[in-house]
């Protein structure tokens, strides 16, 4: 019986999640640390952030970052406008390169990141109806679990420590699975073996499952 619709077992798939030829130039060289210098003040920012966030209010961390980089350019164009002034320099203004390079957002780009999210936000809404109407009885079993398991997770950790340590996994499993990953491809299909060895006896066992071929081609 072939199951064509996602499964635990595609989450067990480390291609589908540790693939570099997937992302962005720039997001992958940070996250498997191409640069060490770059990849380790991206972490640490984003981990001083994320612990801003944990103990004060979105507002006034935002408040306080902005209050700090418009502190900081303008103790830098003051120093630059002194620096130029003694050595009778004209540089110009010191973020001019900044101030000239395009930010704006092309009708193109809008709508093609439109058109994506669109995408996935349609394939998510059409798993969860088939989750949760038992479209495929074992699959709606195991999306169960799963929900059980989360109800633990969320009585230990609160919504900001998960996205916390969420950020600390993406620049640390990425990295250890590409230098692990003969023993971590091994482990996981033991796992997606012994996972589809137990479907298949549930499926076997409980005539509630997947819709017949008939039943699709209504």
């Amino acid at each position: 019986m072939t199951d064509s619709g996602p499964s635990l077992c595609s989450v067990l798939n480390p291609h589908a999640w540790f693939d570099p030829q997937r992302l962005h130039p720039e997001v992958e060289s940070l996250i498997y640390w191409r640069s060490a210098a770059h990849s380790g003040a991206a972490l640490g920012a984003g981990l001083a952030l994320l612990v801003a966030l944990a103990c004060c209010s979105v507002v006034s961390v935002a408040a306080y970052a902005s209050l700090l980089a418009l502190s900081a350019a303008v103790a830098f164009r003051i120093y630059k406008n002194v620096l130029q002034a003694v050595q009778k320099t004209n540089d110009g203004h010191p973020f001019k390169w900044l101030l000239e390079k395009d930010v704006s957002v092309s009708a193109e780009r809008a709508q093609s990141l439109a058109a994506a999210a669109t995408a996935h936000l349609n394939a998510a809404l059409a798993e969860l109806r088939r989750l949760f109407l038992v479209e495929d009885l074992v699959d709606s079993l195991k999306f169960g679990v799963l929900l059980w398991c989360l109800t633990y997770v969320g009585a230990c950790f609160n919504g900001i420590t998960l996205i916390i340590l969420g950020w600390i996994a993406l620049f640390t499993l990425p990295k250890a699975y590409e230098m692990n990953k003969a023993q971590v491809d091994a482990n996981l299909e033991l796992a997606r073996a012994k996972i589809n060895e137990i479907s298949s006896k549930v499926r076997a066992a409980v005539p509630l499952g997947r819709k017949s071929e008939s039943e699709k081609d209504k």
